[in-house]
């Protein structure tokens, strides 16, 4: 049985664990488990968390879930910033590590995390679930199997507007402390796509914006913000494809964005986040009377598709990619191989962002190194 600790129950907690309340009976391949201890902020949350997720208890102290000896995987989903000391300390303690992305805003906090990893000999895997949709791991086989050719060149966007409000408060995400901003609070979501789909980013260009410079404060004052919400970013992949990316926190009515063009030599294909269960296809091996985009809905023959529902086009969710990853995760676990992000490729991303920032602040194309 797998004894497992939650530290954080925000957004991305209950994501989490949502995945291993259902993983079992979904998949039906994994041991039983148990949810054993949840820490929050304060005890009366954790304790109130605790009872809603099916934890046994809950702390509020996140270092009383490492030293539960009944907690054999910790789930860590907290602000950025907190996540390398309690990565680090879990790996300590021998227990897995499943944290959501990015690793770290500081690049050797995450060098600290992966070496801490290896030292372990534990799984430690990262949260970037869209790389388990089962759109893109048929794209991805679509790629190995050649079926538009050699791809030339690729766009990647992602964009929301939980930042567009002008007039909303200034909050922790606004703070420098978090990191960069839309870059690796953001951009690491289509740079894990690149990442499974292409490989390495080797050069980058990036320019990055403000689009509200400064913000209004809870005491009805005004700070000025930390963090650029928006960056453009020209690259080269290590293979030779060049491409872009867009990212952007305040972009109105984009709610959750991540359109992938992939191009080329013989056709072309097309995906966006915001209809996940779908992507399209353009080949020149169809007749010339007959070339043009096909829409491609997801069904049961694109795994792991047929765990969640036996009828095609009735779509997943953003909850079931994290139930897929949390499957992923048991799988390495025990063992086997997996696909995820773990914490040497999202050390590799990280690289990627901060030569980005890098470039942004220096004004020059940046060597991924």
């Amino acid at each position: 049985m797998l004894g497992v600790g939650l530290i954080g129950t925000g957004f991305m907690g209950k994501c989490h664990a949502l995945a291993w309340n259902s993983v079992r009976a979904v998949f039906g391949d994994v041991p039983p488990v148990r949810l054993v201890h949840l820490g929050e902020a304060n005890a009366e949350l954790a304790v109130r968390r605790a009872n809603e997720f099916g934890f046994r208890e809950g702390s509020g102290d996140w270092r009383a879930v490492i030293d539960d000896p009944e907690v054999n995987v910790v789930s860590i989903t907290t602000p950025n910033q907190f996540h390398p000391e309690m990565a680090i300390a879990a790996l300590k303690a021998g227990k897995h590590v499943w944290c959501e992305k990015p690793m770290a805003p500081a690049y050797r906090d995450a060098e600290a995390m992966l070496a801490a990893a290896n030292a372990s000999g534990k799984v430690a895997a990262l949260g970037y679930n869209y790389i388990q949709g089962p759109a893109i791991r048929h794209i991805r086989k679509l790629l190995a199997e050649k079926i538009i050719g050699d791809v030339n060149h690729l766009r990647i966007e992602m964009d929301e507007d939980f930042m567009a409000d002008p007039d909303a408060l200034f909050y922790w995400k606004h703070e420098a402390t978090s990191g960069y901003g839309a870059l690796d609070d953001f951009a690491v979501h289509p740079l894990s796509l690149l990442h499974i789909l292409f490989g390495r980013v080797s050069r980058v260009m990036c320019e990055m914006s403000k689009p509200y410079p400064a913000r209004k404060t809870q005491d009805g004052g005004s700070r000025a913000v930390e963090t650029y919400d928006s960056a453009s970013v020209l690259m080269h992949m290590e293979n030779g494809v060049a491409g872009t990316l867009q990212v952007n926190r305040s972009a109105w009515g984009r709610k959750g964005r991540i359109a992938l063009q992939i191009f080329g030599s013989k056709g072309s294909i097309l995906f966006d986040q915001e209809r996940a269960n779908e992507f399209q296809l353009y080949v020149t091996a169809d007749r010339a009377t007959e070339q043009g985009y096909r829409t491609i809905l997801t069904a049961p023959h694109h795994e792991p598709y047929s765990q969640f529902i036996p009828a095609p086009g009735h779509g997943l969710g953003f909850n079931d990619l994290k139930i897929i990853e949390c499957h992923e995760l048991i799988k390495r676990i025990n063992g086997q191989p997996a696909h995820l992000i773990e914490f040497a490729d999202g050390l590799e991303i990280e690289r990627t962002v901060h030569a980005m920032a890098s470039s942004f602040h220096e004004q020059r194309w940046v060597d991924v190194r």
